[in-house]
């Protein structure tokens, strides 16, 4: 079986991989809070092992959207999580940074990320993280993040998925801009890197002004990388495109 990344938008992401489908913060609805995706809405693939939530924030733990994949897949979440989905009558498994576990034949190790990870606007603070997933190959999910230097010490990744923007004009703190990204990729040194987290999303009413913010932000993140880790394979997937590990 083929290991592939299936990008389905934002930070929505079908990992296969050892046989296992793993499915990323699944956000898959026209619609979150004040938010309209400029995409076609996605579909989950039918049969699903395990969802890996990074953090609490709406445009990437989406209970709706949650309520369309796959019953039996377990949710991996960060410490302290598991109250946003204490209602949802799924199998909840906490991690903290450092936690690993096996689901599906596949080794899941949750790894920190620089990010306010809680539910807003009245949540309590609760961790954000990231994860390698790790069978034949290694991935790198990365959540939603700032640069950090531990970064480095993510080696020997065939693959990353890295957040290179957002959903609005402006970033705040615990976000990477495609030149903060592009520095992330020269401290981990990926086979391949896919970006994530933009081309998405824009506020309601913002998208004949802002546009531009579903083409540049990966424009600009591949001509980065280019410059600081000439060796590593940028592919910027279109919604519901593929890349096979194997070609990386």
């Amino acid at each position: 079986m083929t290991d592939r990344l299936t990008w389905l938008g934002h930070a929505t992401v079908v990992l296969e991989i050892g046989g296992a489908v793993l499915l990323t913060d699944p956000v898959l609805g026209q619609r979150v809070a004040h938010l309209r995706r400029l995409a076609p809405a996605p579909r989950a693939p039918p049969h699903v092992d395990g969802v890996l939530l990074s953090h609490l924030h709406h445009d990437h733990l989406d209970p709706r959207s949650l309520g369309l994949v796959d019953p039996a897949a377990p949710v991996v979440i960060p410490r302290g999580g598991a109250r946003a989905l204490r209602r949802a009558g799924r199998e909840l498994i906490e991690l903290s940074a450092g936690d690993g576990l096996e689901l599906a034949g596949v080794h899941i190790r949750a790894v920190p990320a620089v990010h306010d990870g809680r539910r807003w606007p009245v949540g309590r603070r609760t961790e954000a993280v990231g994860y390698v997933i790790q069978a034949r190959r290694r991935v790198y999910f990365a959540g939603d993040t700032a640069r950090f230097d531990a970064m480095a010490d993510l080696t020997d990744l065939d693959a990353a998925l890295l957040p290179i923007w957002g959903w609005g004009p402006r970033l705040g703190p615990g976000h990477m801009d495609p030149g903060q990204a592009a520095e992330a990729v020269a401290l981990i040194r990926p086979r391949l890197v896919v970006p994530i987290h933009w081309g998405t999303f824009l506020p309601v009413g913002l998208a004949r002004r802002h546009a531009r913010l579903l083409r540049d932000p990966a424009r600009a993140f591949a001509a980065r990388v280019a410059e600081s880790a000439p060796g590593v394979d940028v592919r910027v997937l279109a919604p519901g495109e593929s890349v096979a590990l194997a070609d990386a």
